[in-house]
Order: structure tokens, then C-alpha cells, then sequence
């Protein structure tokens, strides 16, 4: 590992942050919405289901504030609004449908490692998962 790669404390705050921030519940829907081009509010709205107003005004401003969402308004009657992915926006796309295709890829395998750990009701399992120094 090369000192460039050491972790540092700062880092890890940076990371967490930038994480919990582009990670939540609707950011990453609204990002992937916005990657097939221009959005208007409304169409936001529609396309991601269960979001509230508030809620999506909230997230694209967050998402803006982050310079990952660019914010145009038309001098229009009335005035019309689009959201657009920035550069910044777009290589956090990039990542995050890779990481899609990587869940969708290992779902099974994933699933299949749950149900071991669960032990499928197993009280052998259950019983070896709370005492810490059972082997």
C-alpha cells in the first residue's frame, strides 16, 4: 500500500460524510432518474415513486449544493425549471450503476450467505452466534 493510501482519520470522516450524504434513500434514485438527461420537478416526482415534495426539493438541493446537480431556470410563463447532472454528477452515476450491477450479480450469493448466518432457525447456529468464544 502506497502512502497515498494510508487512512487517515480525516479521510475516513470525509468518506463517511460524502457517503451517508450521496447514499441515502432518495439521492441515488433521483441521480439515476436524471441519467437519462434533463429533468423537470414534476417528472422527478413521477418517476420517483414514494418521494414526497418536500422531500425531493430537499434532496435537489442537497444534490446541488454538492455540485452533483445543476439547477436552470427559464425566464418563462410560467417559469420552467430543469435539473441536470454535472460532470460531478455523472461520474457518481457511473459508480453507483456499477455498484447496482455488482448487487444484482452477487444477490444469490449474498441471499445464500444471509440464510447461513441466520442458520434458518438452526438453535445450533443461534446459539454458537451469541457466545463470542464458542467454536
Amino acid at each position: 500500500m502506497s502512502p497515498s493510501h494510508i487512512h487517515v482519520p480525516s479521510h475516513c470522516r470525509t468518506v463517511t460524510e460524502i457517503l451517508s450524504r450521496v447514499g441515502d434513500k432518495w439521492s441515488v434514485q433521483v441521480v439515476v432518474q436524471m441519467g437519462e438527461g434533463p429533468k423537470r420537478f414534476n417528472e422527478l416526482r413521477r418517476s420517483v415513486t414514494g418521494i414526497s415534495q418536500r422531500m425531493l426539493t430537499l434532496t435537489l438541493r442537497s444534490l446541488e449544493r454538492d455540485g452533483l446537480v445543476t439547477r436552470t431556470v427559464y425566464p418563462t410563463i410560467p417559469p420552467r425549471v430543469d435539473y441536470q447532472l454535472t460532470g460531478l454528477g455523472c461520474s457518481l452515476l457511473k459508480t453507483v450503476r456499477g455498484l447496482g450491477e455488482w448487487a444484482i450479480a452477487n444477490r444469490d450469493e449474498i441471499l445464500e450467505a444471509r440464510r447461513r448466518f441466520d442458520g434458518d432457525g438452526d438453535a445450533e447456529s443461534e446459539a454458537s452466534r451469541q457466545r463470542p468464544d464458542a467454536a
